[in-house]
């Protein structure tokens, strides 16, 4: 028995059935909405508060600050409030109202800004000149390094190591950093797909990050394959997930697997794993499940 974070992780592959029919080419969704605070961010929230509580860098006397476009925000809030670390969020005001509210209800406070880019200015402004600690996701090893740890080998168990293709969003690039490390030392053959926005297409969890914010924790020799996601695709493929499999996600993971059938369409064999990063209860309040 333990807190509810010793639930994060070991969350459940389902296999996908009704899009292909190749027998021999397998996908699996890695359902990260299972985790407790919603979606894959978890992981990298508990180790990054985590590790640099352990390091001495932070205490309940310490406030943190980090700017969010909503998953990271949402666990961040929840494993702030188990480890009663006073946390301030700061995110786009286009956010969904489920997002804010969720990260109040952990006791967090929210500040809403014009953009991502703006978010993250007075994030860092702020913990430069007022004293906050800035976990600083982008930047932040402990954020790949939570999926190397865990993601990466509960893929490789649970495929009994038979995975050809790993399919991930990429906002931060944590969860593709980390289990492109792991899965390249397992087996360099394994082809690591990236998923990006198309100039112009707004999928909330995937960036086209302009040059000065490109996370530094990024490194393009680590991704094999980077495929560009239209917003109307990931819309369609995420309410296609929702009707027909019963897999109920928000819109980067239907970016992620209009990528995985894309790989599918050119193998004549192999296992594909996507990233299903979270749940499609927190995009009720927009447009994403209404025609």
């Amino acid at each position: 028995m333990g807190s509810i974070i010793e639930t994060i992780g070991n969350t459940p592959l389902v296999e996908i059935t009704s899009f292909h029919s190749n027998p021999r080419v397998h996908i699996y969704a890695k359902m990260e909405g299972n985790n407790p605070a919603g979606s894959v961010k978890d992981r990298a929230a508990l180790n990054m508060i985590r590790s640099a509580l352990e390091r001495g860098d932070i205490s309940e006397n310490t406030t943190l600050i980090e700017a969010t476009s909503g998953n990271t925000g949402i666990a961040l809030a929840m494993i702030a409030s188990m480890y009663k670390v006073p946390i301030e969020l700061v995110m786009p005001s286009t956010s969904t109202r489920e997002r804010v509210l969720t990260m109040e209800a952990f006791g967090a406070k929210v500040t809403l800004l014009d953009s991502m880019e703006t978010s993250r200015d007075y994030a860092e402004e702020k913990a430069e000149k007022d004293g906050y600690f800035l976990l600083n996701q982008f930047a932040n090893p402990d954020n790949y390094k939570a999926h190397y740890k865990t993601t990466g080998p509960e893929i490789w168990k649970d495929t009994d190591g038979q995975i050809t293709h790993f399919v991930s969003a990429m906002g931060t690039t944590g969860t593709i950093m980390g289990c492109s490390r792991f899965f390249k030392e397992k087996n360099p053959d394994i082809q690591i797909v990236g998923c990006q926005p198309t100039d112009g297409s707004s999928i909330p969890g995937i960036r086209r990050w302009p040059k000065e914010y490109l996370p530094k924790i990024f490194d393009a020799s680590r991704v094999d394959r980077v495929i560009d996601i239209d917003q109307v695709d990931a819309t369609q493929r995420t309410r296609e997930l929702v009707a027909q499999e019963g897999i109920f996600v928000g819109m980067s993971t239907g970016g992620a697997f209009h990528a995985a059938l894309q790989v599918a369409q050119e193998i004549e064999r192999g296992t594909i794993v996507f990233i299903a990063c979270d749940r499609g209860d927190r995009y009720l309040s927009s447009d994403l499940f209404t025609s």
